[in-house]
């Protein structure tokens, strides 16, 4: 049984930075892609990126790029997001999962981590 934990969420002023981590259980990390998911209130959950199973590659939303970076150290099992620039659009429960290869779903999920972001 898969289980991804985020940690690093918090309160930030705007214009603050913070890092999240996720940390997954087992030893096939290295083997999945990763992803980045955030859900505001009254919001459909989003895209924020990606990153593929060694790390070479990344993707983000657009509303995103430029501010955000995606990373991972599979010898530590653990994906991190690090956010600059965070603005109140930024708020939301960010959660990450691990992206199923054989479908290209995302087929795991952590319960997410709590930033908001204040004027």
């Amino acid at each position: 049984q898969v289980q991804l934990r985020e940690s690093g969420g918090g309160l930030v002023q705007a214009g603050g930075s913070l890092e999240l981590s996720c940390v997954m259980s087992g030893r096939a990390f290295s083997w999945f892609d990763m992803g980045w998911f955030r859900q505001a209130p009254g919001k459909e959950r989003e895209f924020v990126g990606s990153i593929t199973w060694n790390g070479d590659t990344t993707g983000y939303a657009d509303s995103v790029k430029g501010r955000f970076t995606i990373s991972r150290d599979n010898s530590k099992n653990t994906l991190y997001l690090q956010m600059s620039s965070l603005t109140p659009a930024d708020t939301g429960l960010y959660s990450c999962a691990r992206r199923n290869g054989g479908t290209g779903s995302y087929d795991s999920w952590g319960q997410g981590t709590q930033v908001t972001v204040s004027s």
